[in-house]
């Protein structure tokens, strides 16, 4: 009788009604991607500009790094409910951006990675469902970091004369590239004016990186980037070539730390040295 009734139990509870779980308190979905049936949030992360590394492919080197506004958003199946297979959850999100005219860039067991236009905005999405009750989003806006203040060619004047050098952050690179952004054209302006308000003044320009890599690549970096810079000024704003020389030193001077995003960003920036 005993296990008659045990079992009954267990019967009836099968059949109670299932009422939706909170959410994280501060937390939401994705105005691009909406959570699957029976979910909530667990976790709800979100950064105004980082960057994430999206796979595209097979191999450790298969990857997209793409920077801009960053969401990380966990979701997980709410009590008594059977949670969705691995495969289910990624057809669902596949489905979904595909029905928005995006794509999938990458798929295998765990992941999938999936890529979408939408008002003028490139968002990129991993699907993680590697941790069984739910899955993982990380979504990336595509964007440059918003510059709020670039230094005038006074205040590099000034700086230059007190120190001997500037440090620079409107100065933008891809990652793992050289090529000056077009978002670059106000610092190059105020160092442009600076060497026409000064007509003997002679800058070395020079590269820095972060510690991610290996030196080599990164002193070659580096060294492309200060070089680059020299090359924008001199056939964009007409600065004589004699009067800028182009270095790099890699992750060899940091000004932070590189064990943090925020340490390693201060890290990656172009200096001028008054030669």
């Amino acid at each position: 009788m005993r296990r008659i009734a045990r079992l009954l139990s267990i019967a009836l509870l099968a059949f109670l009604p299932t009422f939706p779980q909170a959410d994280k308190p501060g937390s939401k979905d994705h105005p691009l991607v909406t959570r699957m049936q029976n979910m909530h949030i667990v976790t709800y992360r979100t950064n105004p500009f980082d960057k994430f590394s999206f796979k595209v492919g097979k191999g450790k080197d298969a990857i997209a790094v793409v920077e801009g506004r960053i969401f990380e958003i966990k979701y997980k199946i709410n009590d008594k409910i059977e949670a969705p297979s691995p495969l289910a959850i990624l057809r669902n999100h596949q489905a979904a951006l595909r029905s928005m005219g995006g794509s999938v860039v990458y798929e295998d067991n765990r992941y999938t990675t999936l890529k979408a236009s939408k008002g003028g905005m490139e968002t990129w999405v991993q699907v993680d469902t590697a941790w069984g009750q739910g899955y993982m989003l990380t979504i990336v806006e595509k964007g440059a970091m918003a510059q709020e203040v670039v230094a005038d060619a006074a205040a590099m004047g000034n700086d230059l004369k007190a120190t001997g050098h500037i440090a620079l952050y409107g100065i933008y690179f891809d990652t793992n590239k050289s090529e000056v952004k077009p978002e670059s054209k106000p610092a190059l302006d105020e160092i442009a004016k600076l060497l026409k308000q000064d007509p003997g003044l002679r800058l070395k320009v020079v590269g820095h990186t972060d510690g991610t890599g290996s030196l080599d690549a990164n002193m070659k970096l580096s060294q492309a980037r200060g070089e680059a810079v020299v090359q924008a000024l001199v056939a964009q704003h007409g600065v004589p070539a004699a009067r800028l020389k182009g270095y790099g030193v890699g992750p060899l001077a940091p000004v932070a730390t590189n064990d943090t995003e925020e340490g390693r960003a201060k890290n990656r920036r172009v200096e001028l040295v008054k030669q």
